[in-house]
């Protein structure tokens, strides 16, 4: 399906939203549970104001919003047992959303040869790729990957993407933001050459940095997404990066539930984007990166 919007104030349709959050009831009722047994849970939910979302809270959003399909991310827990429920919950969400939901695995890329078979697992209840997998949340070093080395292996074989967490070198500080800079992304990018990578976040200012020919070379084979750019850059961002590198490496994500989908949406289609580059942007992209399938037969579109 193509982005389109009707320009008489219709609704919108066949937009993509490449990076949303959602948690199991039984995270989310009982999040302090969680916070007792995950370091970068604890940072990012502690506070009870931080809003942990359920499948059922992200399609009521979608619809409010006028988004037709959402890319799922798990979280990046550090024990691979709390990993293998959250992908067991993305799987069931995203089965019972009649299509409009996709997800992608969480593993902890520590455990080594197990996260691989983890993959597979996954895969096989139906995700779409891996991430939001995050070096400081689950410890291991972009400079020195090797460790991952499992989780790469596997989503090479099956040609899938893996999403990182990326973040600024400069700038203000906040919860979450840690340590993934350019720098590092690029030595991970460098060790493994045949890997599909989505830089969340904008890839903490990576495409930026593509102006450097060596820069550009490595990044080949990275797609961006605008993941809580509100909280990040002002709103030409997304004019720039697709300058940079080309609309076709960029994806529309809102990091929901961090960001009301609803306003973000609206403040990027007030951008006054070609209608080629936001037909990427919003679906094209994430539809080729993620090999979403059509709707199901009889599914509402």
């Amino acid at each position: 399906m193509g982005f389109r919007e009707s320009r008489d104030g219709g609704a919108i349709t066949g937009v993509v939203d490449a990076h949303t959050h959602i948690f199991s009831p039984e995270v989310v009722r009982g999040r302090d549970a969680f916070v007792g047994r995950d370091l970068w849970f604890e940072q990012l939910y502690a506070d009870p104001r931080a809003l942990l979302v359920t499948g059922e809270d992200l399609v009521r959003s979608m619809d409010k919003a006028g988004i037709d399909r959402a890319v799922v991310c798990g979280f990046p827990w550090h024990d691979p047992g709390i990993c293998r429920e959250h992908n067991d919950y993305l799987a069931e969400a995203c089965g019972a959303s009649g299509g409009r939901l996709v997800w992608l695995a969480t593993v902890s890329p520590g455990e080594g040869a197990p996260a691989g078979a983890e993959v597979q697992r996954a895969v096989s209840l139906g995700a779409s790729g891996v991430g939001e997998l995050n070096a400081d949340a689950q410890r291991f070093d972009l400079m020195r990957p090797a460790n991952v080395g499992p989780v790469v292996d596997a989503c090479v074989a099956l040609d899938l993407p893996l999403m990182l967490h990326a973040t600024e070198p400069v700038g203000h500080v906040y919860r979450g933001k840690g340590t993934a800079t350019p720098d590092r992304l690029l030595a991970f990018l460098a060790a493994y050459p045949d890997l599909r990578v989505v830089a969340a976040h904008w890839g903490g200012g990576l495409p930026f940095y593509e102006l450097m020919p060596e820069v550009a070379a490595v990044a080949a084979r990275v797609t961006y997404d605008s993941a809580a750019s509100t909280y990040l850059y002002r709103f030409p961002v997304f004019r720039t990066v697709i300058d940079l590198v080309g609309a076709e490496r960029v994806m529309f994500g809102s990091d929901f539930p961090v960001l009301r989908q609803d306003r973000f949406l609206r403040r990027v289609l007030d951008l006054g984007l070609s209608e080629e580059d936001a037909a990427a942007l919003l679906s094209g992209t994430a539809h080729r990166v993620y090999r979403i399938p059509p709707f199901p037969a009889g599914a509402a579109a």
